[in-house]
């Protein structure tokens, strides 16, 4: 044979299409939400920094969940916006709280749908930080442990509300393990914890923290998020979690980590999701409207990369776009 021919196999859409190895469905993606605790049932309030996102009612959010649904929508990840925060977060942990109103709510409606929800204390403290604080520290230094007992009773209320996973992002030390205590003791065995394992101090956070009202008042998060540099860290990080009982591991962000993503898949069998952060979603976004790209098509591949790299789960803005044009069938 004289030389490869390799494009023998990409001469015609049918073929490429037959031979892809690499596929992206519906049930792959998971859309985040915003819900906010609001007396007015029509909010809905344009996030600017993220174009075509929305801060949503209990009632708006159950149009757009519909509306959804209907294209293919499978999963969905929960954010709330309560109307008081305090040092604490209680609102995060109140039984009656947005976020457990909005899975009642959810489960209700569309059974069929799986409801994840965010396990943190940054969007209900009024420090901004994801959990307790010495009151007088003003470095913002989280107080590991004091925290686990909170992100536990947030996972439990969760949990009675309906959740079908619950998903902590905080990054406190020992947090999966005392969320699956409380888990088992209250007789959620069967219910999955899905952790923000491998999360990572990130720049590409920003327009999120427009979207939760969630940025930190004084400090960052940069003792207790890792560090970007790092890759040896992934590695315990997420053995440290499914030592303690995570059934499916996070990586956020996704885009400049998909050597994590990759590192993750080959060291570890447990399904992982890859969370297309904020900051991703806006750049393509603003170049897509300014004509710089084709932004359809930098969106497919920029999560056929996340796919091919290891992630299971894509948990994207994108997805009721994706969804509503038909993209991913």
């Amino acid at each position: 044979m004289e030389f490869f021919r390799g494009r023998r196999l990409r001469n015609t859409p049918a073929l490429r299409d037959i031979l892809r190895e690499t596929h992206i469905k519906p049930a792959d993606l998971v859309m985040p939400y915003f819900v906010v605790e609001t007396d007015d049932e029509n909010f809905k309030k344009p996030i600017s920094a993220m174009p075509g996102q929305f801060q949503l009612s209990l009632a708006e959010l159950k149009k757009s969940v519909e509306l959804s649904i209907s294209h293919g929508l499978k999963s969905v990840l929960l954010f709330g916006i309560p109307k008081t925060k305090d040092p604490v977060g209680s609102e995060g942990y109140n039984e009656n709280g947005i976020v457990q109103q909005a899975v009642s709510m959810l489960k209700k409606h569309f059974p069929e749908l799986i409801v994840i929800t965010d396990v943190c204390l940054c969007e209900y403290t009024s420090h901004g930080h994801c959990g307790v604080l010495n009151e007088k520290d003003k470095t913002g230094v989280v107080l590991n442990d004091s925290t686990l007992e909170l992100l536990a009773k947030v996972a439990l209320s969760h949990a009675k509300a309906g959740a079908d996973i619950v998903a902590p992002s905080d990054m406190m030390d020992g947090r999966v393990r005392a969320i699956r205590q409380a888990l088992d003791k209250a007789g959620y065995v069967q219910l999955p914890i899905m952790s923000y394992a491998v999360k990572y101090a990130s720049a590409y956070y920003g327009p999120f923290r427009e979207a939760a009202e969630s940025s930190p008042q004084f400090g960052d998060r940069r003792t207790y998020q890792m560090d970007f540099g790092n890759a040896q860290e992934a590695i315990r990080e997420m053995s440290a979690d499914i030592d303690e009982g995570a059934d499916i591991g996070i990586i956020k962000p996704a885009g400049a980590y998909q050597d994590i993503i990759r590192l993750m898949y080959d060291s570890f069998d447990i399904p992982l999701a890859a969370y297309q952060v904020s900051g991703e979603y806006s750049m393509i976004k603003a170049a897509g409207q300014n004509g710089w790209i084709n932004e359809e098509a930098v969106i497919l591949e920029s999560l056929m990369g996340l796919r091919r790299s290891g992630a299971k789960l894509l948990i994207t803005y994108f997805t009721e776009e994706l969804l509503a044009k038909g993209l991913i069938k």
